[in-house]
């Protein structure tokens, strides 16, 4: 299987030692160890104790390299809490064929309840960095499309995905318990609940694992990768995937946002949850999923 195919099998520390040696020798001698918990798209290794090596594992997760060079400098100023800020862009080198980058070390640990002091306080302090993101001006900003994977898009690109999953579930006799009918209902919602605001700046990607947590409260978001600017709805899902009783209601009223909004990060959260328990993927969260699928019908039903 070659590289692009599956990249993640070809990162190591090895690889990151050579391509630091042969791009930037002035680091050469610092530690190379790789980060506790990897993402998907990149995988990352810490360099000494200020800098971390962040590669893509495909090439469609290239692009952001590059708008994230180009822009994370300019909302960092602007934000209330820490984010990734690259120091410095690789180039493709032996055994490595995509472009690269070098960026601050982040102190925190990923977000899970047993981390956070006060989940209605951390729901709170989130819904004040997004609202602080979404006012920074959106001029020139990458729009959403492609490079985003159509985060901040209309949902309507994900609409046959999502019917066609729908259906397959429909067919698998491990499906019981899904709410289909009332799963369609939702989505149809999300699709009629039109986005027809002015473009905002919205980070993509606003996961459990994306949030790092420091003496049980929220220190940094990282992983702007699918960033751009155009409608924020995606960014609430988070209500579902980590929040919920008292702290979905304080992240709620704290962000605001009008009901279609709602509406519409409804759709997301329930476009990634269906096609995660339909793929089989993340069978640890298949619980997760079904909840998370669950508890959205319940509030488009009850008009939330």
């Amino acid at each position: 299987m070659g590289f692009a195919e599956d990249g993640r099998a070809g990162i190591d520390a090895a690889l990151v030692g050579r391509l630091i040696a042969e791009q930037f020798p002035q680091w050469q001698q610092l530690p190379i160890r790789p980060v506790p918990v990897h993402g998907w798209d990149n995988r990352s290794y810490r360099l000494g104790d200020e800098l971390t090596v962040r590669l893509p594992t495909h090439a469609m997760y290239v692009p952001a390299v590059e708008k994230e060079r180009r822009w994370l400098p300019v909302l960092a100023p602007q934000l209330p809490l820490p984010i990734p800020v690259p120091v410095a862009v690789g180039r493709p080198g032996p055994g490595y064929p995509f472009a690269w980058s070098v960026r601050r070390w982040l102190d925190g640990a990923p977000a899970t309840p047993g981390r956070i002091d006060d989940l209605s306080r951390f729901a709170t302090a989130l819904a004040e960095f997004l609202l602080a993101l979404q006012a920074i001006d959106p001029a020139d900003g990458p729009p959403a499309g492609a490079h985003c994977f159509f985060r901040g898009a209309s949902l309507t690109q994900y609409d046959e995905e999502t019917r066609q999953t729908l259906a397959t579930l429909a067919a698998r006799p491990d499906a019981g318990g899904i709410d289909l009918a009332g799963a369609a209902a939702t989505w149809q919602a999300a699709l009629a609940a039109q986005w027809h605001g002015r473009p905002v700046w919205f980070h993509g990607d606003v996961a459990a694992g994306n949030l790092l947590v420091r003496d049980g409260r929220l220190a940094a978001v990282i992983d702007f990768g699918t960033c751009g600017v155009g409608d924020p709805a995606c960014d609430l899902v988070i209500a579902w995937t980590l929040l919920g009783g008292p702290s979905r209601q304080a992240f709620r009223a704290a962000i605001g946002q009008d009901q279609a909004c709602w509406a519409r990060a409804r759709g997301w959260v329930l476009w990634k949850s269906l096609i995660c328990l339909a793929a089989g993927l993340e069978r640890d969260s298949a619980e997760d999923n079904r909840r998370i699928i669950a508890e959205v019908i319940a509030e488009h039903r009850a008009g939330d």
